[in-house]
């Protein structure tokens, strides 16, 4: 008695459950990824151009009150923000190694602007020679100087970015990069549409019609060739 002949939907299932599931997999760690690094690029950048610091130069027999901003305390993550936003919209533009090193680039503006808004809260330099222009003494230092919220912010921002190249890392080989509408690519560097002949042999292998004619033969379509 012949074996069962296999539906070929039955035989596609797995595999098309499994690319749906590779699929949603790349385009949920590709909006992580997306949200994560433009928030957080934005938050940077706004948070540098607030104030971090406030205190008091001497004048005269009073005080005149002086602050910074970010900017000015330091422009380290302004200037990595700026740079893993643009590496964030590179990566869809490269592929294989290539994006693991814009990822890693990515991670490593996120990891600079942390530590530069954390350095930040502890040096008071930039309050300092604020002070001293605002009362024309050069060797003025500020006093009842005191941190804002906002390094807190600029450092939380650049933990998000850091988050985004993380995942860039982990997860950007399976992302859709920028061409891939637009074919194979051939070896003269231009974009083909047609399948490949190992494709369209595979593709009319499982047709209910083949399957039918090869029972015909006396063939068994199970057996592998």
């Amino acid at each position: 008695m012949s074996s069962p002949v296999p539906q070929p939907s039955t035989l596609a299932e797995p595999a098309a459950e499994s690319t749906s599931r590779r699929r949603s997999a790349g385009r949920g760690s590709l909006l992580l990824a997306l949200a994560s690094g433009v928030l957080g690029a934005a938050v940077v950048l706004l948070a540098s151009g607030k104030t971090w610091q406030e205190g008091s130069a001497p004048f005269a027999a009073g005080g005149m009150p002086v602050e910074v901003s970010g900017q000015q305390v330091t422009g380290v993550p302004g200037a990595l923000a700026l740079v893993g936003l643009a590496a964030l919209v590179a990566v869809f533009a490269v592929r294989g190694a290539a994006r693991l090193l814009v990822g890693g680039l990515i991670a490593l503006c996120g990891a600079g602007a942390l530590a530069a808004a954390l350095l930040s809260l502890g040096d008071t330099s930039a309050l300092d020679a604020a002070a001293a222009t605002a009362s024309g003494l050069s060797r003025t230092t500020v006093t009842g100087a005191s941190t804002s919220a906002w390094p807190g912010v600029c450092a939380a921002g650049a933990g998000l970015l850091l988050l985004a190249g993380a995942v860039a890392l982990l997860r950007a080989r399976t992302w859709p990069g920028m061409s891939n509408r637009y074919g194979r690519a051939t070896p003269n560097g231009a974009r083909s549409t047609r399948p490949t002949r190992a494709a369209a042999s595979s593709a009319g292998e499982g047709r209910p019609e083949d399957l039918w004619k090869a029972l015909d033969r006396g063939e068994d379509p199970t057996e592998a060739p």
